[in-house]
């Protein structure tokens, strides 16, 4: 079996598959000041709990959050006694990195945009609903041409709790209408609507500088609050795009 580990701002993630079955996901806050030790505990009491330990024979570890990706690292080699692979843009992988600066596209855009290419019809354009929302797109030739990073769901609604006096704190979902009733269906109108529309635009214009329709596909955290209300933009959601595409760069990079 092979541990994939995606380390986000916010939420690590964890996929166990076999073979090509991811079969177990957890999810734990991501911690800067926690050390491999207790990282490395964490990661024995979940798959002794699940009677996964002895099966791990591989890992591979993404990361957002650079001190993280070696404590890691460090914790899987202690606890594990596996040597995980790291994925960064030094990394052989079946998409063509063609941006200015390679050296700044995040391990986890490394990993969606590698997924499409072997999952879905290029060109494609993945919108990764997590702290940040991020497109990631990639043309038909299988170049990873760049993206747009804008603030998530979750930063907006914190902002507006934080910077204003009457506003509250809320839970992210998708509002009944786009006219709010109140204050709490009003912020959530304007932060998953508008955040829509939002996307909504910026699809046109990256099909139009692509010169043709793209497959769009949705993942992250946050990407089923939108998904129904964007079926006619987004064609599909696929909320372990990320874990996918680190199994495959796995298999690659260990060859």
């Amino acid at each position: 079996m092979l541990l994939v580990i995606d380390i986000g701002n916010t939420n690590t993630s964890l996929g166990i598959f076999r073979r090509n079955d991811l079969i177990k996901t957890f999810s734990f806050s991501s911690d800067i000041k926690k050390t491999d030790d207790e990282y490395g505990i964490m990661l024995l009491t979940i798959l002794s709990h699940n009677n996964l330990l002895s099966e791990i024979k591989g890992a591979i570890v993404s990361s957002v959050v650079p001190q993280l990706c070696e404590v890691f690292k460090s914790a899987i080699s202690k606890y594990l006694n596996i040597e995980a692979i790291s994925l960064s843009y030094k990394s052989k992988m079946p998409v063509k990195l063609a941006l200015k600066n390679n050296k700044e596209v995040g391990a986890d855009r490394i990993a969606n945009a590698s997924a499409v290419c072997l999952k879905y019809k290029l060109p494609a354009i993945v919108i990764d609903f997590g702290t940040a929302t991020t497109f990631d797109i990639v043309d038909e030739n299988a170049n990873f041409i760049g993206g747009i990073i804008a603030p998530g769901l979750k930063i907006q609604a914190n902002s507006l709790a934080q910077f204003t006096s009457k506003l509250p704190k809320l839970k992210i979902e998708a509002p009944e209408s786009s006219i709010g009733k109140d204050t709490i269906s009003a912020m959530l109108s304007g932060i998953v609507l508008g955040h829509g529309a939002m996307i909504e635009g910026m699809i046109k214009k990256c099909e139009k500088e692509l010169g043709k329709k793209a497959t769009v596909i949705a993942t992250g955290g946050y990407s089923s609050v939108l998904f129904e209300s964007m079926n006619d933009v987004l064609n599909y959601i696929d909320k372990d795009l990320t874990l996918f595409g680190l199994k495959e760069l796995y298999y690659i990079n260990k060859e």
